[in-house]
């Protein structure tokens, strides 16, 4: 190789020494940031206390029976709506021509918490046949009105029921020694979302 070759390759290699070393020396400012985020769901507890409401004998056609119960919202969000589903069975002597649950009537009374006077009433077999809301429906809507429509998160409130075995005026032997098992079931729901 000659002279010249060798100092070609010589400049040339001190020529690319110098853009490495100049490439790992470039410097410039920068900053960083950063962002968390959590999501916490809210519960729903909705509960009646007690949960035995009714446990009578020896009913005859004419007796009432008033009794208080609490809706209770331990949850943390509000219940926006709570649909009262009613079923129950009926068990008697076998020789029953009509359903006992259309010969007790259930009057929904007063809140007691909001003062409210007797707002409706219905029999057990009608009752059976829907859902209503027991917020936004046909009763107890004046209820939670303290709350805005809604039964509030740690709130609670003691409503009355009286139930009534309808004396009708005829004829009601064949409720002899029947017994009829309620079952209600308070399906509480949330509202609808919203900007947070």
């Amino acid at each position: 190789m000659g002279i010249k070759q060798k100092l070609g390759l010589g400049v040339a290699s001190a020529a690319l020494g110098l853009a490495l070393v100049g490439g790992g020396t470039y410097a410039y400012f920068s900053d960083s940031a950063e962002t968390k985020a959590t999501f916490a769901a809210g519960t729903l507890d909705l509960s009646a206390n007690p949960t035995t409401i009714v446990d009578v004998s020896n009913i005859k056609p004419g007796d009432t029976m008033l009794r208080s119960f609490d809706l209770v919202n331990g949850g943390t969000l509000d219940i926006a709506s709570i649909d009262l589903i009613t079923d129950y069975t009926v068990k008697g002597n076998g020789n029953n021509t009509d359903d006992f649950g259309k010969h007790i009537r259930v009057n929904f009374l007063i809140n007691a918490d909001k003062l409210d006077a007797p707002i409706w009433s219905t029999t057990l077999y009608d009752l059976k046949n829907m859902s209503p809301d027991v917020i936004e429906g046909n009763f107890w809507s004046g209820w939670f009105a303290e709350n805005g429509g809604n039964l509030a998160a740690g709130t609670s409130d003691k409503l009355y029921v009286q139930y009534e075995f309808v004396d009708n005026g005829q004829d009601q032997n064949q409720f002899q020694g029947d017994s009829l098992e309620l079952k209600w079931t308070f399906n509480g729901m949330q509202g609808a979302g919203e900007a947070r």
